[in-house]
C-alpha cells in the first residue's frame, strides 16, 4: 500500500513539474519588445476621449528593457499623470482584468464614467496590467490585456465597450481566448481572432505591468484624477470627480 501511494505521490509531483514548465515556457515565449496598439501611448495606456474616440499616440513600439531597474519611491505620481486646469479632467486608471476590485470599481461607476466622457467632461486612461497572472494557469490577466489591445489596434469605437463586458464577466470565471473572440465580436468589434492566437500585444501587456511596477503601483485598481491618487477608487471615484469638476464650474 506505501509503495503504490508513493508512486501516486511520485506522479502528482512529476505533472506539477510539467505544469510548472509549461507555464514558464509559454511565459519565456513573450519577446521584451512589441508594437503598441493604435491609441497605446509610451506609459502602457490607451486614452478614451469618448466613449468611442481613443487619443492618438505617436508611440509605435514599447520595450520592457528601457524601463528603470529599480522601482520609483512609493507615492510618487508615475509619468504621464498631470494636475491640469483647462480642458477635460485627466482620469488614469490602472486596472487588472482578473481583479475583483476592479470589477466592482467598472460595475459601480462604469455609467457615469460613460456620462463624463461623452459630455467632454473628462479623458479616461486605462493602463491595463497582468498582476494576477500569478493566480491563473492561463496567464488570463495577459491574455485579456492582450485581448483589448487587439481591440483597441482595430475597433476603437468598441474598446470601452469591450472592458466593460469582460469585467461584467469577472463573477463567471476565466474566458478561454475562443471566448474573448467571441466577447469581443458580440461587442461590434469584428474579429480579433488571429490578434488574440497570434498573442500580437503580448509584449505590450508585459511593458504596461513592468512599466507600472517600475511606478511602484502596488495594486489594482489603482486610480489618478487630475494628477492624485483617490485612496479608496471603488469608493470615492465618482465623489472625487464630481469635487475637481465644481471646483472649475
Amino acid at each position: 500500500m506505501l509503495a503504490k501511494w508513493g508512486v501516486v505521490v511520485a506522479g502528482l509531483i512529476v505533472v506539477a513539474l510539467i505544469a510548472v514548465v509549461v507555464i514558464n515556457t509559454v511565459r519565456g515565449r513573450i519577446p521584451d519588445a512589441g508594437p503598441a496598439p493604435q491609441g497605446g501611448n509610451a506609459q502602457g495606456g490607451i486614452t478614451l476621449l469618448s466613449s468611442t474616440d481613443t487619443a492618438p499616440t505617436g508611440t509605435d513600439m514599447v520595450d520592457v528593457a528601457t524601463l528603470p531597474a529599480e522601482p520609483a519611491a512609493e507615492g510618487t505620481v508615475p509619468e504621464g499623470i498631470t494636475s491640469v486646469t483647462n480642458g477635460p479632467l485627466q482620469v488614469v486608471a490602472y486596472v487588472d482584468i482578473n481583479c475583483v476590485h476592479c470589477a466592482d470599481f467598472e460595475e459601480r461607476h462604469s455609467e457615469q464614467i460613460l456620462s463624463w466622457l461623452d459630455a467632454g467632461e473628462i479623458t479616461f486612461e486605462y493602463r491595463t496590467v497582468a498582476y494576477l497572472d500569478r493566480n491563473s494557469s492561463t496567464e488570463y490577466s495577459s491574455r485579456a490585456a492582450n485581448a483589448v489591445a487587439c481591440v483597441a489596434d482595430s475597433a476603437p469605437e468598441a474598446y470601452f465597450d469591450v472592458n466593460q463586458r469582460l469585467f461584467a464577466h469577472y463573477e463567471q470565471g476565466e474566458l478561454d481566448d475562443d471566448g474573448l473572440v467571441a466577447l469581443a465580436a458580440d461587442a461590434g468589434a469584428g474579429d480579433i481572432s488571429a490578434c488574440v492566437e497570434e498573442g500580437t500585444f503580448r509584449p505590450w501587456a508585459a511593458f504596461a505591468t513592468a512599466a507600472a511596477q517600475a511606478a511602484a503601483v502596488g495594486g489594482t485598481p489603482t486610480v489618478f484624477v487630475n494628477g492624485a491618487a483617490v485612496p479608496n477608487a471603488v469608493e470615492d471615484f465618482e465623489t472625487t470627480v464630481q469635487e475637481e469638476l465644481d471646483a472649475r464650474s
